[in-house]
């Protein structure tokens, strides 16, 4: 776990960037606004959480909360003298994670870390469940939503169940007998052969780059379709 660290005072950041080594996370420590801004542009990707002191010489904590969670949904703790509600309300409501105001007690900082960390590590983990991946098509289930190139596309209630199906059995050939039996009654009319080709059809034409030549819902002669390799 790798922890960007942005303390303008030196002899607190040194004792801090020890603490954390001793408890096996990996730091990166600025000293002011312009270090971290650096930072956050160039080596984000590989930072798991932020800790930044309100009250820098070159700008504030506030702002590079804003850079970074305009970048990515990255876990930040506010560290801050200001042990008043307005300051610590405002934190939160652009985007911390959480603050913790000095003087504190190492033990504390450390403990709040692993929280937040644990929280973001669920939020993944749920969210992972609820997207599926297909080339260039994304999956919300949780949303119900689906997206191609990072735009939704709309899709009827059939049709994204159909997709759903699809996306369920990935890189298994499914005939049309299987495929009907289970969307049949999604719209609450019975679904017949002709229907679903026309359905196959149009998803294509939404989801396929070129639809005369699927590369996501493809046709296997004789058998069905498949969606995967």
């Amino acid at each position: 776990m790798k922890i960007l660290l942005v303390e303008d005072d030196k002899t607190i950041a040194s004792g801090l960037d020890y603490s954390l080594k001793q408890d096996e996370y990996e730091t990166i420590v600025c000293h002011n606004a312009e270090e971290a801004r650096k930072v956050i542009s160039e080596q984000l990707n590989g930072v798991d959480l932020c800790l930044f002191d309100l009250s820098l010489p070159d700008g504030s904590g506030y702002e590079l909360c804003e850079l970074v969670k305009k970048q990515s949904d990255k876990p930040v703790i506010f560290l801050t003298a200001l042990d008043d509600e307005v300051n610590i309300v405002m934190g939160l409501d652009m985007g911390a994670d959480d603050y913790i105001t000095k003087p504190f007690r190492i033990r504390e900082l450390l403990s709040r870390i692993k929280s937040v960390l644990r929280r973001y590590n669920k939020q993944a983990t749920t969210q992972s469940k609820n997207i599926i991946d297909i080339e260039n098509i994304q999956i919300n289930t949780l949303e119900g939503k689906v997206y191609k190139y990072g735009e939704e596309v709309l899709l009827t209630a059939l049709e994204y169940r159909l997709l759903l199906i699809f996306a369920n059995h990935i890189g298994q050939v499914l005939t049309r007998t299987q495929l009907l039996d289970r969307i049949w009654d999604v719209a609450g009319d019975f679904v017949n052969d002709n229907t679903l080709t026309v359905y196959i059809k149009r998803l294509r034409e939404k989801l396929e780059d070129e639809p005369q030549s699927p590369k996501i819902i493809k046709t296997i002669r004789g058998m069905g379709y498949k969606v995967g390799d």
